[in-house]
């Protein structure tokens, strides 16, 4: 499957009015989805190679050196590793005064192959920078290719943000698969918390007085979280599951675990939220006699905030590529991308690969992810994404 290509035209400085752009721009225009489309073979193979063989959070070092492989063979300069992240990288080309960034996804989720397809996000990623390449100079552009590992568990991006990898950036992008077409997306904040009890161990029939039971710290917590829910905003989330409390009935269980997730509208309502659930954790161990660890393995998700001027450029030319009209809908997702988003211009529109038979993180998404409609979103994503960077440069230059 390929971008279908316009003849390449010869280059005019006299304009023309037509839908609010001149004839130039339409020239760049039809070069630029040509160049993506000259390139449709090698995406599509990178997609499915990855899509082949998926890796999970901080562990993609085969799909960091694949992606990083390909611009590098197309004159990007490169550095693998970047920003303190084994497996991520960072590709420049041009000298514009407009930085755009890419954001480019490859990590997969466990036991669920690319089900929510990071396989597509890369290579629609690449292949926006490699439409604009060639044209990144006289567009007045900088792209920045910026490989960002563990989206689906590690906030990559929170921590590549923090050391650096999109300082002096103007407008950052990427697209994601789902069922439907969503321009303006918006997603949850969320945060992670790690609980670990710790009780006295003791016969349950020889001496249970001895013992402080640390599964019963656990249930008090959980009883104590789902009465909270009651009192809870309508769009405030908390969701978990138990990860050890004990190993036989004849024993008095010394230490229990559990992994929870909570989620908010907007970033300042996570904080509150956190304070609530964590104190009912705290009341488990009160009341059972236990100890208790409190630990955040990750950094938390913020909400995404779409910026209204790049949602309208990226609008009118997914129009211009003949997809579907936009939907809107709440916020459904959470994504490290909203991270980026509070600090840089963003989009992240999502492209329907499915036709709304099956979503992100379902066995039947990780099939749709190699599907013709999936490769067709692609290489769509990236002619799109690259006329919107060009967009956004013509319009501060």
């Amino acid at each position: 499957m390929t971008v279908p290509a316009a003849p390449r035209p010869e280059m005019r400085s006299d304009k023309v009015v037509d839908h609010g752009l001149d004839r130039r721009s339409h020239a760049l225009r039809a070069v630029v989805r040509e160049a993506v489309g000259n390139h449709a073979p090698a995406l599509i193979d990178l997609s499915r190679r990855l899509h082949a063989e998926p890796e999970t959070a901080f562990e993609e070092h085969k799909s960091a050196a694949l992606c990083a492989e390909l611009l590098a063979a197309q004159g990007f300069e490169v550095t693998a590793p970047a920003h303190g992240l084994d497996t991520a990288f960072r590709a420049t080309i041009g000298s514009g005064p407009v930085t755009v960034a890419i954001a480019c996804e490859y990590d997969a989720l466990p036991g669920l192959g690319h089900a929510c397809g990071h396989n597509l996000i890369a290579a629609a990623g690449i292949g926006a920078a490699l439409g604009l390449a060639p044209f990144a100079d006289e567009l007045g552009l900088t792209v920045r290719v910026i490989g960002t590992p563990a989206e689906e568990r590690g906030a990559g991006k929170a921590l590549l943000l923090d050391a650096g990898a999109f300082d002096g950036v103007d407008a950052a992008m990427m697209v994601h698969p789902c069922p439907f077409e969503m321009a303006d997306f918006r997603s949850f904040a969320l945060g992670t918390l790690d609980v670990t009890y710790t009780g006295r161990a003791a016969h349950p029939s020889l001496n249970p007085h001895e013992g402080r039971n640390a599964a019963d710290a656990l249930t008090v917590a959980q009883v104590a979280l789902g009465l909270l829910r009651q009192q809870l905003p309508p769009q405030w989330r908390v969701h978990g599951i138990t990860t050890a409390a004990g190993t036989v009935p004849n024993a008095i269980p010394d230490r229990a675990t559990a992994t929870y997730e909570i989620r908010a509208l907007v970033a300042e309502d996570l904080r509150e939220l956190r304070q609530r659930v964590e104190d009912c954790f705290r009341a488990g161990a009160l009341a059972t006699g236990c100890d208790v660890v409190l630990a955040r393995p990750e950094p938390d998700y913020l909400d995404f905030r779409g910026d209204p001027e790049l949602i309208r450029l990226w609008t009118a030319n997914a129009r211009e590529l003949g997809r579907a009209e936009p939907v809107e809908r709440p916020p459904f997702a959470c994504t490290d991308m909203g991270n980026v988003s509070h600090v840089v211009p963003s989009i992240h529109p999502v492209l329907d690969i499915s036709g709304g038979a099956c979503g992100p993180h379902e066995a039947a998404f990780a099939e749709a992810a190699v599907s013709p409609a999936a490769e067709q979103a692609l290489l769509d994503g990236a002619v799109g994404m690259a006329w919107t960077a060009a967009d956004f440069a013509a319009a501060r230059i």
